[in-house]
């Protein structure tokens, strides 16, 4: 029970960092700068649907692709915390990743879908962290990467809906000082992905 809920907290801790709800307030808060209250609240729910579905599929279908290409767990552990400390430094930087952003959005494309559900809301950073916590193997573990992911989503939705007001209370500065500690946080996520999946790669050889 005691590791579960380690395990809970420690995927929790992971999508709240790379997701980093507040954070990406700004962007959706620009990108929907003429639209209404109510087409607001409608993008924020296209675009965090999308983006659940895009990630529970890769969980899903984890094992099967790995099967699929001949990927090893610790390959694609070292691969991904590469990718993971990557957008954490970028962050720490005052960047925005061009892992996870595109740099000039077309507005005049569905903005729910592109850029906000996906590279946004589930980039490369966001999968791999999914499909690194569901590569543990058991099935409740895939519940509950799955189950937080969803209340990833739901946060993301009301954080979206209400990014006049957040963007009113919190100011631009203490969203850049949030933005760095996350950072920094999915830096160690990355770099600690690295160290299992060199330990894991000594241990099958």
């Amino acid at each position: 029970m005691e590791s579960l809920v380690a395990f809970t907290l420690s995927v929790f801790t992971g999508f709240i960092a790379i997701m980093n709800p507040i954070a990406n307030v700004p962007i959706f808060a620009s990108l929907t700068d003429d639209a209404d209250k109510q087409t607001k609240k409608q993008i924020s729910k296209i675009a965090t649907i999308t983006a659940f579905g895009i990630v529970v599929v890769f969980v899903v279908l984890g094992k099967f692709i790995f099967e699929l290409f001949g990927i090893t767990i610790p390959a694609f552990q070292i691969t991904g915390g590469i990718l993971i400390f990557y957008v954490g430094f970028e962050m720490l930087q005052s960047k925005k990743s061009s892992v996870k952003h595109i740099k000039e959005p077309n507005v005049d494309e569905n903005i729910a879908i592109s850029p906000l559900a996906i590279p946004i809301l589930s980039g490369p950073g966001t999968i791999v962290t999914a499909m690194n916590f569901a590569s543990k193997g058991n099935y409740i573990n895939i519940l509950i990467v799955i189950g937080v992911f969803a209340i990833m989503c739901v946060l993301t939705h009301i954080a979206f809906t209400l990014s006049d007001v957040i963007m009113r209370k919190l100011g631009k500065n203490l969203i850049v000082v949030i933005g760095k500690i996350m950072g920094l946080i999915i830096a160690i996520i990355g770099t600690n992905m690295i160290i299992n999946g060199i330990k894991g790669a000594f241990l099958a050889s």
